[in-house]
């Protein structure tokens, strides 16, 4: 079902599923937004992809295309979970690294 959000000028008088879905959206309008915001946070997310790693695949086989774009997918939310950590100031400690022990002074 097409999710978009309709403008102040909209009556819902062109008929068919546009009717329904902007009755929906006057009659039950939090599970509207609810599936809008949805949509919204994916299209969000697939515009950060494309403006960091560009929009072009460079593989030609549809497997090896399939592996590119998830590979897009991993570094995008790797890239989300160094910016956050850095931004809320979380200290992050990896497997490999000893704990270290707080001095006080």
């Amino acid at each position: 079902m097409p999710y978009i959000a309709f403008k102040s000028i909209h009556t819902g008088r062109g008929g068919g599923l546009w009717s329904r879905m902007y009755h929906l959206y006057q009659f039950n309008r939090p599970e509207f937004l609810a599936h809008y915001h949805k949509r919204s946070n994916v299209e969000s997310t697939f515009s950060m992809i494309k403006a960091k790693f560009r929009d072009h695949v460079r593989s030609k086989t549809p497997v090896a295309m399939i592996n590119e774009v998830l590979c897009k997918i991993i570094c995008h939310n790797i890239c989300c979970l160094i910016q956050e950590s850095h931004e809320l100031g979380i200290d992050t400690r990896f497997w490999g690294e000893p704990r270290q022990s707080a001095t006080i002074m």
